[in-house]
């Protein structure tokens, strides 16, 4: 789903004005192997910049569950320009994203109905009016699964939750 405001041609369009915003809103579930830097392809997007000037503010907010105690802490995320990883730069051996860690929503070593979820925002300057794919990235130090948008268990219980994830690109004016 994507919501499109573009402005019509010639119009003097002033700094920090909205161009355009499209979004993914994911509503399903997935299970994903995370190992190293990994795409999450259900939140990925499409946007074509109307200026090589424009800023695109890329916003995630991604509900979940690690399958392992160890996995919001040892995890970082970041988005994906096309093949390129927007982060930090990179560090030695560090992992390096944009949002370190996955904060639980309550510290427990209970890895079957916990959920963790990562809320967390980039600006991009892409210099390009070419079509761009921005995807939700995240990494791990080792191999764990994600459970997107559900509990690891998912029993229809009220003790595990399910929820909603979203990637958004805002085009600003530069």
């Amino acid at each position: 789903m994507a919501l499109t405001q573009v402005r019509p041609a010639g119009l003097d369009l002033r700094s920090g004005s909205i161009i355009q915003v499209q979004y993914t809103q994911f509503t399903s579930t997935s299970t994903n192997s995370i190992s190293g830097d990994t795409v999450l392809t259900d939140l990925t997007l499409n946007i074509t910049p109307i200026s090589t000037s424009s800023i695109i503010k890329l916003e995630a907010m991604v509900n979940g569950e690690w399958s392992h105690q160890d996995g919001p802490f040892n995890s970082v995320w970041f988005f994906y320009r096309n093949t390129t990883k927007l982060s930090h730069a990179t560090a030695g051996s560090r992992q390096v994203g944009i949002l370190m860690g996955t904060p639980d929503t309550y510290f427990n070593a209970d890895t079957g109905s916990t959920p963790e979820m990562a809320v967390y925002s980039y600006f991009d300057s892409p210099s390009s009016t070419s079509q761009i794919t921005y995807k939700v990235g995240v990494r791990s130090n080792a191999t764990y699964n994600w459970h997107l948008n559900k509990t690891v268990v998912d029993s229809d219980s009220i003790a595990y939750e399910r929820g909603i994830s979203l990637i958004t690109a805002t085009e600003i004016a530069g």
